[in-house]
């Protein structure tokens, strides 16, 4: 190992498909490995992107008591009781009535690492720098279970919409040397609900290839419907809104306009918007198709792109679809009017189902509208790779040490 290389570890959960994990894969996609040598260290080693991770990348072994409180408890509690293990058991039943008795997900999840924690061995390696790359767990490892001369968090959404206790934040934010966000209007809001650490906050945006971008989007692709196509991309939860698209859908559809509804992700709503495609009727011209390791080729080949979030930290997939010129829907989420000029690079809907289908009805019927959305949107250059030298700089910067 090259001692003269400044050692970086990187913390997430998995590598499924959301946009903090794309956001990670692309970061580490672009690093100069000949100044870092880098660790990666996920909670469990599953995900969509895990066989996109560079091969100069070292991958330490995943924590071996992780996986009890991420399956039932019945299951864990019966294992870990035949292994002897009762520091799991007692800590895993513990974080279980957290799970029960906080109403609020978010919050559950930052309460459970406090017996989470107990269960999890340091990592006994020391760093230059350690980063949790998401809020809440990530984060909190770092805090408490790295020895690094610098530690750096990531918050990849808008923090109050995510209704997290700010009392259990405030502890380990002030053991962070910095708080990235992947937005200015995601670093004001950090800003306003923590101003005493307000010199914390830093914009790193995520990084998008455009190059990338296109030369994935040429993959030859067989389980695209015929006919109109609209798109939509993400995890299928309330957050994402496809409940609100699925109503605008469907009024769309009783007015007599026809189209297939390409649908790419997974989430604990799946079954419910399958559910409710049938009873509305409208289920043969709905496809989901699940996760999708190259999800290019079907955004380059539908028509429209639908995202009807309800808020984002940055929206790394709009800003791929404007990187494909695509005519592009939005509803009108935190950050929405940073990635669509109202009218001249695409349509800003309200956030309700009447507003949506009144917006996708016109974008569907305007072939010239969507003509000149395109336009727009291929005349300029979306590409955030020079967004590189801002991490680096936040690797050097010394202000907080």
């Amino acid at each position: 190992m090259d001692n003269s290389r400044k050692n970086l570890l990187f913390i997430i959960n998995n590598l499924t498909c959301g946009g903090a994990e794309k956001a990670l894969v692309s970061l580490l996609q672009t690093i100069d490995y000949s100044r870092f040598n880098v660790d990666l260290y996920l909670f469990k080693q599953t995900g969509v992107f895990m066989n996109q991770v560079p091969k100069e990348v070292v991958l330490l072994p995943e924590p071996e008591n992780y996986k009890y409180f991420d399956m039932s408890i019945k299951t864990a509690i019966i294992d870990n009781l035949k292994k002897g293990k009762f520091n799991v058991v007692w800590n895993r039943i513990l974080a279980g009535f957290v799970f029960k008795s906080e109403k609020i997900k978010a919050v559950a999840e930052q309460k459970a690492w406090k017996y989470l924690g107990r269960t999890m061995r340091p990592i006994q390696k020391e760093y230059d720098v350690a980063i949790g790359f998401l809020e809440k767990t990530p984060n909190y490892f770092c805090v408490e279970k790295v020895t690094a001369k610098k530690k750096i968090g990531f918050i990849m959404n808008d923090y109050n919409k995510l209704k997290m206790d700010k009392t259990i934040d405030d502890y380990y934010f002030k053991k962070l040397d910095f708080i990235a966000l992947d937005s200015d209007g995601s670093k004001q809001v950090m800003i306003e609900t923590f101003p005493h650490f307000k010199d914390k906050f830093k914009v790193i945006k995520s990084i998008i290839s455009a190059t990338t971008i296109h030369k994935l989007a040429q993959e030859q692709v067989n389980d695209l419907p015929e006919g109109f196509k609209l798109i939509s991309v993400g995890r299928l939860t309330h957050q994402k809104g496809f409940d609100l698209a699925l109503e605008a859908v469907k009024k769309v559809f009783d007015k007599g306009i026809k189209f297939q509804w390409i649908i790419i992700g997974d989430g604990e709503e799946k079954k419910a918007l399958i559910d409710k495609a049938i009873e509305y009727g409208i289920s043969d011209n709905i496809h989901f198709l699940g996760i999708k390791e190259n999800h290019y080729p079907y955004l380059m080949q539908s028509d429209i792109f639908l995202h009807t979030s309800r808020f984002e930290g940055f929206g790394i997939v709009v800003h791929e679809a404007k990187i494909l010129a695509k005519p592009i829907l939005l509803t009108d989420f935190n950050v929405a009017r940073i990635h669509v000029e109202h009218e001249k690079s695409g349509l800003i809907a309200e956030l309700n189902s009447d507003s949506i289908a009144e917006n996708l009805e016109r974008l569907i019927i305007d072939a010239d509208l969507r003509k000149q959305f395109s336009e727009v949107l291929s005349q300029q250059n979306f590409g955030t790779e020079n967004e590189i030298a801002h991490f680096y700089k936040l690797l050097e910067d010394e202000s907080k040490q």
